[in-house]
């Protein structure tokens, strides 16, 4: 590991011993999360990231955690994180890492548009393709992770403003249809959903792309506006903002630019949650989403954080997933799980805390 400080925060080492809470995690229900990330190995092995951890180091924990048995316990499971990884607290300028919570939501949908279901969520448009941020096409501006390809080049694709008013219609991408358009927003924030079918069954829609444009928290905006006190944006006072305010809410939304395009995915497992961005399935308490520019997939991170009732939340997480609002090496956001109740836990999550990632040992 390369030491000292980065721009804008710390790695600091401490001591398994030190870490609040790490001898009362379930290190079995972590080491199981963990080991998810064998599957996906081969075809999406770990990458360097800015923090500068091995890539290959990292591989060699997973691959050396899939080797263990199918029923190992608390007791091995602790001892095998004590025994491939190191400790290191990352501290940003500020002295706090900073948590939230996302969740899978749980809403009535049809393959079919009526009255009932006018609402879409839409594929990915055969003109939208992925760019280099850091290198992006004439006509694209720099940080842009998709542009819209036409005959003349590259330019910004249509935002949600455009999309929502029907720039996308008639061209065969709905993939399901919703009653409301603030679930279909909140289906956006948080980047998947099961939908209970109409015509029966479950469908799962999980994150494919987006149209590049940066976001921002509509939350946010409504304490700007002074519709909301400071502090006083959660999931359900938003929710509630936009129901009671019909007319002004598509253009609320809409300051929102960035505009999310989905998948139909499989529901292999009810336990779990949608596969995301390291290619393995979410883990309800255990996947953490992360800043994907700073921290390499499948790394494992402790989380000392305070839940929305005050209750204390020490668990060792493992970084699986990322998003447009995660940004920062001391950032992270817990998947809660699927549903309401783990929706009203999530939408309230705002907590400062630590952020010890496991760093693990060279291979040998």
């Amino acid at each position: 590991m390369e030491g000292g400080a980065r721009p804008g925060f710390e790695l600091t080492p401490v001591g398994f011993d030190a870490i609040p809470g790490w001898a009362d995690d379930d290190h079995a229900a972590a080491l199981a999360a963990f080991r998810r990330g064998a599957a996906a190995l081969s075809a999406h092995p770990p990458k360097r990231r800015a923090l500068g951890l091995d890539p290959a180091a990292l591989a060699a924990a997973i691959a050396r955690a899939d080797a263990l048995p199918a029923d190992v316990g608390g007791t091995a499971a602790r001892a095998f994180f004590e025994a491939h990884f190191r400790p290191v607290e990352v501290v940003p300028a500020d002295g706090r890492a900073f948590f939230t919570g996302y969740f899978e939501p749980v809403v009535a949908a049809s393959r079919r548009r009526s009255a009932a279901y006018p609402v879409p969520l839409y594929a990915p448009p055969d003109d939208l393709v992925e760019v280099d941020p850091d290198h992006p096409p004439p006509g694209v501006e720099a940080g842009y992770r998709f542009a819209r390809r036409t005959d003349d080049g590259y330019e910004p694709y249509v935002d949600r403003g455009a999309i929502e008013a029907g720039a996308l219609a008639g061209r065969g991408l709905e993939i399901a249809w919703l009653a409301d358009p603030i679930d279909a927003f909140f289906i956006h924030v948080q980047g998947a959903a099961r939908l209970r079918l109409a015509e029966g069954g479950e469908m799962r829609v999980t994150y494919a792309a987006k149209t590049g444009h940066p976001y921002t928290a509509i939350g946010r905006e409504l304490v700007t506006m002074g519709a909301l006190p400071p502090g006083g944006a959660t999931m359900r006072t938003i929710r509630a903002w936009l129901a009671a305010h019909p007319d002004e809410a598509p253009a609320l939304r809409a300051r929102n630019r960035s505009f999310i395009f989905f998948r139909e995915a499989p529901v292999e497992d009810p336990a779990l949650g949608p596969v995301a961005a390291a290619k393995v399935p979410l883990s309800p308490g255990r996947s953490l989403a992360v800043d994907r520019l700073v921290h390499s997939f499948g790394v494992p991170v402790f989380v000392a954080a305070t839940l929305p009732d005050g209750a204390s939340w020490r668990r060792l997480m493992v970084a699986q997933d990322t998003g447009s609002a995660i940004v920062g090496a001391a950032r992270g956001d817990i998947f809660l799980g699927s549903g309401d109740a783990a929706g009203e836990i999530a939408g309230a999550l705002q907590s400062r805390g630590r952020f010890i990632l496991l760093w693990p040992l060279e291979a040998s």
